[in-house]
């Protein structure tokens, strides 16, 4: 964080702008951060009926999201991963060859994250969990004012305040996915989730191509999967 854009808080610190001026600062520190998702605002295509199970998560969590309160996670210590989909509108914007992109992408970093917790096979047995991820929406940044509006210290200041009015930073990109976990020998469903991310205000986030902000919330997406699910089977954390 840089000292321009605490000064910039500092003329604005009155009521609710100084809460909001403090979670711009925070999120100027992060390449990715997360964004509510309206449970009534999703069609839920790729989680189909099981979406009527989610609720809203807390801080830390998913989005939307729901555990199964039956499941018995210490059984588990493999998962098998289902090729990365993309499920968007009819009308989306987004080419075939930048959805290719993006879900191989996605698969990568599922199987690099969950690949250091848990041994991947490819096929259903006892003791391994189905990971199937599928990309609802994504929105590519625009790379020459994304960098301009994170780099520059006036555009950035301008940046901060833009954050504090409305949660999120000029010219980002953003992902949305939906996540379903089942025992893959029985079908059982034992987690699933919806999030959102969009792209942070970090120097780390500044100086890359139009999916950057998608690939770092897809990253940060594999990352949380992997943690939580390895703290659940090992019974380090209690699922709730």
């Amino acid at each position: 964080m840089r000292g321009r854009n605490k000064g910039v808080c500092r003329n604005w610190m009155h009521g609710g702008v100084l809460a909001l001026c403090l979670a711009a600062l925070a999120s100027a520190c992060t390449p990715t951060q997360q964004v509510k998702v309206v449970k009534s605002d999703i069609n839920c295509g790729f989680l189909g009926s099981d979406c009527n199970r989610l609720t809203a998560g807390a801080e830390g969590q998913a989005a939307l999201r729901y555990v199964n309160p039956s499941a018995n996670w210490k059984q588990y210590n493999k998962v098998t991963i289902d090729p990365v989909t993309f499920w968007g509108s009819d009308s989306t914007q987004i080419s075939a060859a930048d959805q290719q992109t993006l879900v191989n992408y996605f698969e990568q970093a599922l199987r690099e994250e969950l690949g250091k917790k848990f041994q991947i096979v490819d096929q259903a047995g006892p003791g391994v969990m189905r990971v199937q991820v599928a990309i609802t929406d994504a929105t590519a940044a625009t790379p020459g004012l994304r960098t301009i509006s994170v780099i520059v210290p006036q555009a950035r200041a301008l940046n901060t305040l833009k954050y504090a009015a409305t949660g999120t930073y000029s010219f980002i990109g953003s992902a949305q996915a939906e996540a379903k976990i089942t025992d893959a020998a029985t079908g059982q469903l034992l987690a699933e989730a919806v999030d959102r991310r969009v792209g942070g205000g970090s120097i780390e986030a500044a100086a890359q191509w139009q999916w950057g902000d998608a690939e770092n919330a897809m990253h940060a997406w594999a990352v949380q999967m992997a943690d939580r699910l390895s703290s659940w089977t090992s019974g380090a954390a209690t699922p709730s």
